[in-house]
């Protein structure tokens, strides 16, 4: 596969440097960048399928006319929390 460039980018110096001084061992600021990309598209694809699930979700609840209480949905997440923090302590 081929590869393609992104854009220059002008920063201001101080961003540069805030960037270089985070930099680890061996990294390049040319791989920060790319790393940074790379997972700033991930946030956003995981972000657009949230709100398509959100909005589905809404779309279902008009149709068949099923709400649940916020405190009940929220008692549920807190115990998958909870459940999640002792598998993950075990």
């Amino acid at each position: 596969m081929k590869t393609a460039t992104i854009p220059s980018l002008r920063v201001d110096p101080e961003l540069r440097h805030a960037a270089e001084s985070v930099l680890q061992d061996g990294e390049t600021l040319s791989g920060f960048v790319e790393q940074s990309l790379r997972a700033n598209i991930e946030r956003r694809r995981l972000q657009l399928e949230f709100v398509a699930r959100g909005l589905a979700s809404r779309e279902q609840a008009r149709l068949t006319g099923e709400y649940y209480p916020a405190e009940d949905v929220q008692r549920e997440l807190e115990a998958m929390l909870t459940q999640a923090e002792a598998k993950a302590g075990a």
